[in-house]
């Protein structure tokens, strides 16, 4: 299993943009959709000025307008979206800088969110870290992802085929709808890891083989960092309904703010899971060192009574080895035989105590 953790942040030059993340072949391309409870409109590889046409067409001031911009390592182009949308600089700055921990940011009408997705790598052997982030301006939210994915594909087909409440609601249900299908893949990612931890957990308990303890701490780095990518968003959905308590934030509709809240509530959800799951790893580092300990009790417990055995034994032979001129026995024609059958005897009368004591 891959390690994951976050990355080192590099202190640079303010209003510097600079892409930090992996993903830099694919081309940048950008998707448009535009609708409401009437109809919809759908323009793939959009350019920035068809967006800005858009954005500003009188007639479809009212319509919600979904910008999904795939890929960030043309920073130019990021750059300009932002200036488009008149956001501060560190903003853009933080959509660029992947290494950053997840976080929310209200000011001048703009909400920003970033958020990590987690998913089981291919294989299973190590895991996909990416970070997507949100801006919600009056109709129009903008969502930037570092590379292609299948995250947001039954919310695109929601909106073709009016299902459900989407084409109803404007941009800030929406929002909820990318961040709720963001988060379903910290469930799948627990739920990839619980099933490692039941193998580890049953593996614990019998095998001695020092990987398994290796294993477990792997396991138990890649929860905590799943832990600490959920935590900033538990507390940035925390805000955003202290925002609605305080009625200083008018970007989401009141209506809408429940919708939130059950955000908040899953990423409760998720980290009791997370809190459980290193639990099981406890125990399973538990497991692991006590039948450890048991084995080697055993060990001890075996040598300790051949030692016990062979002490009378090497008694007899001690005495026996001594070079006296008057030992009688030593002159004697069955001496040796009558020595062995005593040390014969002896070992198997110690033997027959030991087992009738339960001591091996």
């Amino acid at each position: 299993m891959k390690r994951v953790r976050y990355k080192k942040v590099r202190k640079v030059q303010p209003n510097y943009y600079e892409y930090t993340g992996i993903h830099c072949t694919d081309p940048v391309e950008m998707q448009l959709f535009v609708y409401d409870d009437d109809g919809y409109e759908e323009y793939k590889k959009v350019s920035l000025d068809r967006i800005q046409k858009e954005i500003e067409d009188e007639l479809q001031a009212d319509d919600v307008k979904w910008l999904n911009v795939h890929g960030l390592h043309h920073v130019e182009l990021i750059q300009k979206i932002g200036e488009m949308l008149s956001v501060e600089p560190f903003i853009v700055s933080d959509i660029l800088n992947v290494s950053r921990r997840s976080k929310m940011e209200e000011l001048d009408q703009v909400l920003f969110f970033s958020i990590k997705s987690i998913l089981p790598g291919e294989g299973n052997n190590h895991v996909h870290v990416e970070q997507i982030s949100f801006l919600l301006k009056d109709n129009l939210l903008v969502s930037f992802q570092e590379k292609k994915s299948e995250f947001f594909t039954h919310i695109r087909e929601r909106i073709k085929t009016h299902s459900g409440i989407v084409r109803k609601k404007g941009n800030d249900y929406l929002l909820y709808l990318l961040l709720d299908a963001v988060m379903e893949n910290f469930y799948i990612s627990i739920e990839y890891y619980e099933d490692v931890i039941d193998a580890l957990l049953a593996e614990s308990k019998t095998s001695d083989k020092p990987d398994v303890l290796v294993r477990i701490e792997k396991i138990r780095e890649d929860i905590n960092f799943l832990k600490r990518s959920i935590l900033p968003l538990r507390d940035a959905l925390f805000n955003l309904k202290s925002e609605h308590d305080e009625s200083d934030y008018d970007g989401i509709e009141k209506s809408n703010y429940g919708f939130f809240a059950r955000l908040h509530q899953k990423s409760l959800e998720i980290l009791e899971q997370i809190e459980y799951d290193m639990n099981t790893l406890d125990s399973a580092s538990s497991f692991y060192f006590s039948s450890q300990s048991h084995r080697m009790n055993e060990i001890m417990k075996i040598l300790t009574a051949v030692s016990v055995i062979f002490m009378p034994l090497t008694f007899i032979v001690g005495v026996y080895g001594m070079n006296f001129d008057v030992m009688p026995e030593l002159r004697y024609q069955y001496g040796y035989f009558m020595v062995m059958m005593v040390m014969f005897v002896l070992v198997l009368a110690m033997i027959f105590y030991f087992k009738k004591k339960n001591w091996f």
